[in-house]
């Protein structure tokens, strides 16, 4: 039996992969254990300091929930389903990594709400991506009430959720709701540049930062420049602020071990 999500690393960037092409990379209680796993086991991990997620195949990012495990599971057990896949997504949030999704084919559902826990989205020309729980006669159970709104404002994502519409990579960029739109064959190389630039800098500063914003965007100003004091603070007596210092002065490019 294949493992539902696989790991690649490449120097500091690892690559999880959701395995289950043949559903679609749908989401069922085997894979969201072994993504929670797979994330605990990188939270600590120094040497990784950025994530990507992806989905096996050239079709689809990730469809959603497993409707078929769905029509056997009782009224608890979808609570249960419910509340495993809020609190993975949860955790891809509140990773102290940045985290990229590599959104390679459909997204919908469940797969956008796990998109939209990560950082930073990248899609390729073919993908499609939308809400669709509506249409199901239920709601985004993952965050995606909350998560959409906060990046595309809360009328589009009121008329994406209330419609269930599936829209293209191209409105999707155009809405903000990716960062850009890559050639499919382009896609995780692109991917993977950005994440390779992302760990080139101080993963202790890119940590904090990635906090301070998360934080910072759910408070007032003032209490978002406090936050940010405090991360800085935390940054001052790390050995890396001073080799940034020293290759600065030294004209060359600081060697970072997140120390």
């Amino acid at each position: 039996m294949e493992e539902p999500v696989l790991e690649d690393r490449q120097d500091y960037v690892a690559l999880l992969t959701l395995n289950r092409p043949h559903v679609m990379n749908a989401l069922n209680f085997p894979m969201l254990r072994a993504l929670k796993g797979r994330l605990e086991a990188l939270w600590f991990d120094r040497e990784v300091r950025v994530i990507l997620v992806t989905g096996a195949g050239k079709k689809a990012f990730c469809a959603g929930a497993d409707l078929k495990e769905r029509t056997t599971l009782s009224e608890v057990e979808v609570k249960e389903f419910i509340r495993t896949i809020r609190d993975t997504f949860t955790m891809l949030e509140e990773i102290p990594k940045p985290t990229i999704a590599v959104i390679n084919g459909v997204a919908f559902g469940g797969g956008l709400e796990m998109a939209l826990a990560c950082d930073l989205r990248y899609a390729a020309e073919s993908a499609r991506m939308g809400l669709t729980e509506t249409s199901l006669a239920i709601i985004p159970g993952a965050g995606g009430t909350q998560r959409l709104p906060r990046v595309v404002g809360k009328a589009k994502a009121k008329e994406l959720i209330f419609t269930a519409r599936r829209i293209t990579a191209e409105e999707a960029e155009r809405i903000g709701l990716v960062s850009e739109v890559v050639p499919d064959e382009k896609l995780l190389e692109r991917a993977m540049e950005v994440a390779q630039e992302i760990a080139a800098n101080g993963p202790l500063a890119v940590a904090q930062a990635k906090y301070a914003i998360n934080t910072g965007a759910e408070v007032e100003i003032h209490a978002g420049l406090t936050i940010e004091s405090r991360c800085y603070d935390n940054i001052i007596p790390t050995k890396d602020r001073l080799e940034g210092l020293r290759a600065f002065r030294e004209k060359r490019k600081p060697l970072y071990k997140g120390e």
